[in-house]
Order: structure tokens, then C-alpha cells, then sequence
């Protein structure tokens, strides 16, 4: 199914604004996704002729000077000039990217979007070309934009070859409707803000509306059966994908249907008393065998990773922490080679070799693994948001020999709903216990260690004050703070005041 993709990336209905203000916000499952029509397939998809209204020429100018005032006064955040362009010229986000000769890449997916998103940029810039990329986590449309004015000359031409971005599931519907992605990237779905999403079929559902407005290829993730199936939805003509791992690696990486047999006491073999489990993951390991991956993570090591490439082996070593990243650097490496395959470049511009060297360089996102040195003595931090990406943290980062802390926040950001903090095995932590539980529902996280019969030594919902004190304590220790997205934020912002702290683009 190859589709030879002319001209510009897809746009919508020229002047279209992405007003809604943040998805499911009432909470209310069912209601997560943005009210208005679908995009017809094809629609715009020259991005030609899109009319600029007439103070269009003064968007980069003003976008620049709301971003330099906000941090300056340090209010609004990372995403508040976008918001502000986004009322004075609605077209802008389309007018901006269709003018990108390799188009549009969209990354989306319940666990590892930022960490992919920045290999697949990184990768991509390795190989040639000019990328622009939202790398911050702002990955809503507003956040997009405002990455915009930050890179855009006052001419408002962005100096790129293809713009590589990580969306939110839920905004990123927002976003198809304003441009349509020449290609996608689709990771998985698990239980993330239940309180936003509801169950993970919604998830998907909102998932498929980026498979439907894809334009050129849409790379899948085989093992996750609920992605693979997106298939089905992709345009007429268009490319489908697949990345996936080796049979011997599936038990590393269960699904979030086999986090839920183990919760219900069935076990990641399968093992119900029924056999309903074990018969849903056969069929579910036949289906993902039936699919031909572009990509396959073979075997890992510490910070080694073997992959097939069209059944070819190749073997790098790598910066990233966790070996789930190395999974993330598979659905990367399947999308750099379908954006370079479809570049018209010479093939050993992206031979195996250079795929490989290129994703050596890459580095962690920030929170993703990331090492602060406070003092001569690291402190890594690992963003966790639901059981899977909590569970394959603790499993990639053995606790002896280091210090931990959980700070776990309920903000937005974070998803209200902490249940699934009991979906999470955290025996692994019982040898060391924990040295600092904080956040603001650190006394939930305490009561879970305790019902896991993890140590405690200290719980403070002060989360600054905290961090202070765990890293200071213990000198000369390696130090892990576990953290949900908004923790992670506060974290990196106190230890901004006790050390160099590289500018994630924050604002802060």
C-alpha cells in the first residue's frame, strides 16, 4: 500500500482555530473528544492557496514579543504565546507547516511520545535534514504554535525541512483538523488520566482519528493490538507500517490487556484458571506475527540494542535509560527510514549502518532519564504517569546502590485519578525502601508502599522542601526520584536553585 505523496503536506479548511480549551476536562469518560466535523480524506492537500488574513504579517512580530514578556514576567507558561496567536490568526499553525517541502510528522501514543519524538528528530537531523521539533512536552496545538514564534524568522518563515511532533491523543485531533500529518507514528494505548480518557478503546478511537488523516505513512505498533488494527482506517493509497519485537522480548513489555489479567490474578503467562487469558494472548501474538515489521527490536543489553531491519541485523550501543527506550528507538528507526525512503535521498544516505550511528547520539529527554549532577553525585529523573510506564521504570533502574523518592502530583497534567498507583508492582523497592515520598498525594503513594510493604523512611508533601532535603541527605549516594509529570516540572525547577539545570524551554 504505497501512496507517492506530491506537493505539501494536507491542510484543513483554511483560517480553521483550534478553540476548544483542554480535552475531557470535565472528566467525564466519552466526552474526550473535540466537538465539529471530520476532515474529508484529501482535503487540501496541496496546502496551496491558503489565505493569510491581513495582519498576518505582524503574527511573528507580536507572537515573539508575548513569549519574550512572559518569561520576562514569568506568568502565562511555555504554551501562552501560542494561545494568544492562536486568537489573532487561527490559520497560522497550517499557513507555517505547509510550507515544509517533507511535510508533517506526528507522534502519538499513551507511553514514550516524548522520548520517540526527540529520536526521531535527532535521527532525522543526523541524517541531513533540518528538523523543527516541539521538545518540550508541550504537545497540544497550543504548545506546537508557540514553538513556532520561538523558531520562526520575523518573516515568518520557519528554516526547516519537516517538523517532527509529539502530540497529545486527545489534542492531537485537534491538530488533523487544522494539518493533515504526511506521516504518523502511533506508539500504544494503556490507562492513562482515566479522569480525561476513560477506558483505553476511547484512547484508541481518538488515536484513529490521526490514522484517518494521514497522508503519505502510517507506522504501527504490531504488538499492541488495538494500533495495529488502525490499519483499517488508514486513506486509500496511503502506507502502512509496523514495528514490533522478537518473541523472546514479549514478556518484557506486556500490553495493558496483560496487566490486567495480573491484576486479576490471571499473571503475565497467561495463567487463569479459565484459560480465557492464555487464549486472548495467543491470538493476540498470532495476529502480531502475521504482521511484517519494518523494524524488530531482537535483543537488549545494558545500553545495547540489536534490531532487524527488513531481517537484517544490526547492533548499537546507546545514551538512553530503560529499556523501554530501546523499544521507543524500534518505532523510531521504522519511521526514519520510511521519512528518508520517501525523500528521494540515495539509499546510503540511510544505510543500516547510519541508521544505527545516528541513534547512538541520541540523548534522554528531560525527566526521561535525565542525570542532574548536584554536587559531584547524579540525580535521575523518571517521569511516570500509569502502571506501565511505573512498572518498566523500576524493572529498567535496580534500587541498590542508590537513594529513591516517589512524588507523585494529581494536577491536570497528571491525570485526578492516582487508582491506578495499585496496578504497580513495587516489591522491587522492598529490599532498600524508599527514602522520600512527597507530592500532593504523597500519603496516597505512602499507603501503597506500606500495603507493598515497602519502607518509608520520610513523607513530606511539601514537594520543594523535599527535594531539598533528599538530595542533600545520604552525600555521595546516586539519587532516582520517580515523578508524574507536574512533580517532574517542580523538581527540575528546585534543582535549578541548587545547580546548573539545562533550559528544557520551559519558561520557568
Amino acid at each position: 500500500m504505497t501512496k507517492k505523496i506530491d506537493g505539501k503536506q494536507g491542510l484543513t479548511r483554511a483560517g480553521q482555530a483550534d478553540h476548544a480549551g483542554p480535552v475531557g476536562q470535565s472528566g467525564q469518560a466519552g466526552q474526550t473528544e473535540p466537538q465539529g466535523k471530520d476532515l474529508a480524506p484529501g482535503f487540501g492537500n496541496t496546502g496551496a492557496g491558503l489565505r493569510a488574513p491581513w495582519n498576518a504579517f505582524a503574527t511573528p512580530a507580536l507572537g515573539k514579543m508575548v513569549r519574550a514578556l512572559a518569561r520576562l514576567t514569568k506568568h502565562g507558561g511555555s504554551a501562552f504565546p501560542g494561545r494568544v496567536v492562536e486568537r489573532i490568526d487561527p490559520g497560522f499553525l497550517a499557513r507555517t507547516l505547509g510550507k515544509l517541502p517533507y511535510g508533517v510528522v506526528l507522534v502519538s501514543g499513551t507511553n514514550g511520545k516524548t522520548t520517540t519524538t526527540r529520536m526521531v528528530a535527532s535521527m532525522l537531523t543526523s541524517l541531513g535534514l533540518k528538523v523543527f521539533t516541539n521538545p518540550t512536552g508541550s504537545n497540544f496545538t497550543r504548545g506546537v504554535v508557540s514553538s513556532l514564534i520561538r523558531e520562526i524568522g520575523l518573516d515568518g518563515r520557519l528554516d526547516a525541512d519537516i517538523a517532527v511532533l509529539e502530540l497529545d491523543e486527545a489534542y492531537a485531533v485537534h491538530f488533523v483538523r487544522q494539518v493533515n500529518p504526511r506521516y504518523s507514528l502511533l506508539l500504544n494505548v494503556m490507562r492513562d488520566q482515566l479522569d480525561r480518557f476513560g477506558e483505553i478503546d476511547n484512547t484508541a478511537r481518538l488515536l484513529g482519528k490521526a490514522a484517518k488523516a494521514t497522508t503519505g505513512t502510517l507506522v504501527l505498533n504490531r504488538e499492541d493490538r488495538r494500533i495495529a488494527r488502525l490499519a483499517d482506517l488508514a486513506q486509500a493509497g496511503a502506507e502502512v507500517r509496523y514495528f514490533g519485537l522478537a518473541d523472546d522480548l514479549r514478556s518484557f513489555f506486556p500490553s495493558d490487556d496483560d496487566m490486567h489479567a495480573e491484576s486479576s490474578g490471571a499473571g503475565l503467562e497467561g495463567a487463569a484458571a479459565s484459560g480465557t487469558d492464555d487464549s486472548m494472548k495467543k491470538v493476540d501474538q498470532e495476529f502480531a506475527d502475521a504482521l511484517p515489521a519494518d523494524v524488530v527490536l531482537s535483543a537488549v543489553g545494558d545500553h545495547q540494542a540489536s534490531f532487524l531491519i527488513d531481517g537484517r541485523s544490526s547492533t548499537t550501543s546507546v545514551k538512553l535509560e530503560g529499556v523501554y527506550n530501546l523499544y521507543n528507538a524500534a518505532a523510531a528507526l521504522a519511521l526514519v527510514r520510511a521519512v528518508m525512503q520517501g525523500s528521494g535521498r540515495p539509499a546510503e544516505d540511510f544505510s543500516d549502518q547510519r541508521l544505527m550511528d545516528a541513534l547512538s547520539t541520541v540523548t534522554p529527554a528531560f525527566g526521561r532519564g535525565e542525570a542532574i549532577d548536584v554536587n559531584g553525585v547524579p540525580v535521575e529523573l523518571l517521569l511516570v504517569k500509569n502502571p506501565m510506564g511505573f512498572r518498566l521504570s523500576l524493572a529498567s533502574f535496580p534500587p541498590v546502590g542508590h537513594q529513591t523518592m516517589i512524588a507523585i502530583c494529581d494536577e491536570y497534567a497528571d491525570g485526578r485519578d492516582m487508582s491506578w498507583l495499585w496496578d504497580v508492582d513495587f516489591s522491587s523497592l522492598r529490599p532498600t525502601g524508599v527514602a522520600m515520598v512527597s507530592g500532593t498525594r504523597a500519603w496516597d503513594m505512602a499507603l501503597r508502599l506500606d500495603y507493598e510493604e515497602v519502607p518509608v523512611a520520610k513523607t513530606d508533601t511539601d514537594l520543594e522542601t523535599a527535594v531539598e532535603e533528599f538530595v542533600k541527605a545520604d552525600p555521595g549516594t546516586p539519587k532516582r526520584i520517580y515523578c508524574t509529570y507536574t512533580a517532574m516540572l517542580r523538581v527540575r525547577s528546585k534543582l535549578s536553585h541548587l545547580t546548573q539545570v539545562a533550559d528544557a524551554g520551559l519558561g520557568h
